[in-house]
């Protein structure tokens, strides 16, 4: 409009300020409406008629119609989803306990049989394994008859044990020797086995007068067990076949393997007292063949693993528990061990299987979805609610089918929600008025957009809304103080007009906080794609901490719905980001937008404008890239924004391609062509001022931004062409015909409109000056650039900038510094000419030596 105004004079300029006046009000009034219009949808349609409201009417069906009722059907489903039977899963974890309470139990039972040595001992068809048993388990005083039937075979061994069952007295001195030769006969060596057999006949004596061992049950008629009689046999099978020194070294090895058991017995006893609970016992872990004991240990381990497969349900009865347990032992493991494993099986099974709480919801949610609704047939005329009757859920239901429930705008709720949403926009207000940059009409647009998004998102139905996306987006273009304005703002707002998860909210909230904070820092895309994932990362920790507070304080410990509802908003808050990414070069173009990484890049030597500069005006290309130097240290030290100011400043001179040899940095030491060829101040002047015009023609074509575009003509403002005004003064003081209007010999500005293109002004005011000097020291330069500054100032060229007066100086100082690093003292190195003197000089020396 101001353009419009300043070429054609369509309109007044009281009339051009009075719509510049007018149209941020509007803007206000437009951003309120649209928000409360979107945010407050909920409130167009708000039904007169609720559930438990009297009805002001009789109201009848105005047609047959079958109507569902919700409440009935909601109550079916949730008793067919109550009622569901929970799906179990296999605990690993409780597997694992059974399998090492296992292999323990079973190495408990190897270290037992350690000491039995291997069994059996000897060869079986001449001892039988069950004799083989009985022999290393009989009592000693079994054993010391065993041995004297052995030497009283046929009629003597029946005379001896006859006469032994009617002896009635006992002598104490024989008495004294029995009691001394049974207690020491288990240990008797292998050499004395000959000397034990020699005395049978004492021992045939001894038992005619005295019983075997009238203690002892079995001793009464020891002929009457079996097995006692079948090793009798059978030794005395063996000592017919056999030499009697084999029978000797049978017996020996007898009493080793007896020695043997006592040990193993001493163990097992010790273990029993040391753990009541153990499961073994003599009889089975002790007289299991090695063989058997193998299978066993193989059987239990496969029956484990089968029923474990199958599972053990929690509650499962004990009898048939032990039925699956008797089964696989009867299959699986030798007979004589049957009883040991299905105690130790017993022993060590628990239940295995937990509920899977996922699948169980799963199929309980599929099973309330299978049942049907419950419908009910309202005939035409049949009175729905009669006057005076309070509304029910039922009743509700059949008046929304027929479309009688009275629905209005509920007007209050829209001016409580319109009064929060312009409290909202007033806060947006003076934050934007506390930060650096200064918004545009088309920048509260975009704001005004990317805000209705996370709205509208919502009310397609999904929680997974767009947070992330708007704080990145927003901290990009704006900074993190207004995209956290904005989220804080939204998170305010929306709870008051939409429906949705304070989890969610909050969740969302911090990804796009995040988004907001960091966005403005990162300088590359792979930056930012790392930063997408950190907001991934944060929305779904959020919301799994949350959620995990919550269920702790419920109870309802549904942990897998939460780990998958944390995975959805972890990977929408990374889907958003990523669509923000991909929006953020249409939007830095459709809305003439500069971020960090796009300044960035335009600030690249390779682009195409840059590398014709340098190629086709190299003393203007060294020119730029001093004076960038020059700007970045000010802008630094200012706290101004640096990436824009270098970007600016390599463009601020592009326009000078349109003729290279116009500018005296060009030519290179040729002939000044305003000298030799043009000698028109007014025309040269032209040319000069024809930079900035050709370099906005370029700066367009290829593209740039406006904000990089700014600096092409304030940073030359309306600052004078002296040396050409000069010179046009001159010329008029020789030639009175002739007129000299300033405003030919100055720029049209405009002047610098911010603190970046304003000091770029200086900085290639000053850059000139700078590079005149050679000799000078620091205290002359600053004195020279405060001049320079001052004339800049007092030409009015720095008032709409936003620089100060005292930042002049520190500007000054600043350019200084970067001066004295480019022109540092170096070392002095003597001249050509004089080396070669010294050096003949010593040749000479030498020739005359």
């Amino acid at each position: 409009m101001t353009q419009l105004v300043k070429d054609k004079h369509s309109i007044s300029p009281v009339g051009s300020h009075w719509v510049k006046g007018m149209r941020s009000p509007v803007v206000f009034v437009i951003t309120v409406v649209f928000l409360t219009g979107v945010m407050g949808q909920k409130l167009y349609n708000q039904p007169q008629l609720q559930v438990g409201t009297v009805a002001p009417q009789t109201m009848r069906a105005p047609a047959t119609a079958r109507i569902e009722n919700k409440k009935k059907t909601e109550e079916k489903r949730k008793a067919a989803s109550k009622n569901f039977l929970p799906v179990l899963m296999v605990d690993a974890q409780i597997n694992t306990e059974i399998e090492q309470n296992l292999q323990q139990i079973l190495e408990e039972g190897n270290e037992i049989r350690t000491s039995l040595g291997s069994f059996p001992f000897f060869d079986t068809f001449v001892l039988s394994i069950s004799t083989q048993s009985y022999l290393r388990s009989c009592s000693h005083w079994e054993w010391q008859a065993l041995l004297l039937a052995l030497e009283n075979s046929g009629e003597q061994k029946s005379q001896l044990l006859t006469q032994k069952q009617k002896s009635q007295k006992r002598p104490e001195d024989i008495e004294t020797r029995r009691r001394s030769d049974v207690e020491t006969s288990v240990f008797v060596s292998p050499h004395s086995i000959l000397s034990t057999l020699e005395e049978a006949s004492l021992y045939s004596s001894i038992a005619v007068s005295y019983p075997l061992n009238t203690e002892d049950p079995k001793s009464n008629d020891l002929f009457q067990n079996e097995d006692f009689t079948q090793a009798v046999a059978e030794l005395e099978a063996y000592r017919q076949t056999t030499s009697k020194q084999s029978l000797s070294s049978l017996i020996a090895e007898i009493i080793k393997v007896r020695q043997r058991y006592a040990q193993a017995k001493t163990k097992l006893t010790d273990l029993v007292h040391t753990k009541p609970e153990t499961v073994y016992s003599e009889a089975f872990v002790l007289n299991l063949s090695d063989e058997d004991w193998a299978k066993t240990q193989m059987g239990l381990q496969q029956s484990v693993e089968r029923i474990l497969t199958q599972g053990i349900s929690p509650g499962l009865p004990k009898n048939i528990l032990q039925d699956a347990v008797s089964l696989q032992v009867q299959t699986l493991v030798p007979k004589e061990a049957e009883p040991l494993a299905t105690k130790l099986l017993l022993a060590v099974l628990k239940p295995n299987l937990k509920k899977d709480e996922l699948r169980t919801q799963l199929m309980a949610a599929k099973a309330a979805a299978e049942v049907e609704a419950v419908k009910v047939t309202v005939y035409k005329d049949d009175v729905i609610v009669r006057q005076g009757e309070k509304i029910t859920a039922w009743k509700f239901d059949v008046l929304e089918h027929y479309h009688l429930i009275q629905r209005k705008i509920d007007w209050l709720g829209l001016i409580q929600l319109g009064g929060a949403v312009t409290g909202s926009v007033g806060i947006f207000l003076l934050v934007e008025r506390r930060i650096k940059y200064q918004l545009r009409q088309s920048d509260r647009l975009l704001v005004l957009l990317l805000t209705l998004s996370v709205p509208l998102v919502l009310m397609m139905g999904t929680p997974y809304t767009t947070w992330s996306a708007v704080g990145l987006l927003l901290g990009s273009f704006y900074g993190p103080s207004l995209g956290v304005t904005v989220i804080g703002l939204l998170s305010l707002l929306l709870p008051i007009s939409l429906e949705m998860s304070r989890i969610a909210l909050l969740s969302g909230a911090a990804g796009g906080v995040l988004g907001s904070c960091v966005a403005q820092r990162l300088r590359s895309r792979e930056e930012l794609a790392l930063l997408s994932v950190a907001i991934a990362f944060t929305e779904g920790g959020v919301y799994l901490i949350i959620k995990l507070v919550f269920t702790a304080v419920s109870g309802l410990p549904l942990y897998y719905m939460i780990l998958q509802e944390t995975a959805f908003f972890a990977l929408s808050g990374l889907v958003w980001s990523i669509v923000g990414m991909g929006l953020s070069p249409y939007l830095e173009k459709l809305f003439d937008l500069v971020t960090p990484i796009r300044l960035a890049e335009l600030s690249n030597p390779n682009r195409p404008l840059l590398k014709r500069l340098a190629t086709e005006t190299p003393g203007t290309f060294q020119h730029t890239l001093f004076v960038a130097t020059l700007a970045e240290a000010a802008a630094k030290q200012l706290g101004c924004n640096v990436e824009l100011v270098r970007a600016g400043t390599l463009y601020h001179d592009i326009g000078k391609m349109h003729d290279p040899m116009a500018f005296i940095e060009n030519q290179m030491g040729e002939p000044n062509k305003h000298d030799t060829e043009i000698k028109d101040p007014w025309i040269s002047a032209a040319i000069i001022k024809k930079h900035v015009s050709e370099g906005l023609m370029m700066a367009r074509k290829h593209s740039l931004p406006s904000s990089i575009r700014a600096f092409i003509p304030e940073h030359q403002g309306t600052m004078q062409i002296s040396y050409f005004y000069h010179q046009a003064q001159q010329m008029v003081q020789a030639d009175s015909s002739l007129e000299v209007n300033e405003a030919d010999f100055r720029y049209d500005g405009p002047i610098p409109q911010s603190r970046e293109t304003g000091i770029v002004m200086l900085a290639d005011s000053c850059e000139a000056a700078l590079r005149s000097l050679r000799d000078a020291t620091p205290e002359q330069a600053l004195a020279m650039l405060n001049n320079i500054l001052r004339a800049r100032w007092q030409d009015n060229q720095m008032v709409d900038s936003g620089l100060k007066r005292e930042e002049m100086t520190k500007i000054a100082e600043i350019f200084v510094q970067v001066w004295q690093q480019f022109h540092h003292k170096r070392i002095a190195y003597p001249k050509i000419k004089a080396v070669k003197e010294v050096i003949g000089d010593r040749e000479q020396e030498k020739v005359r030596e």
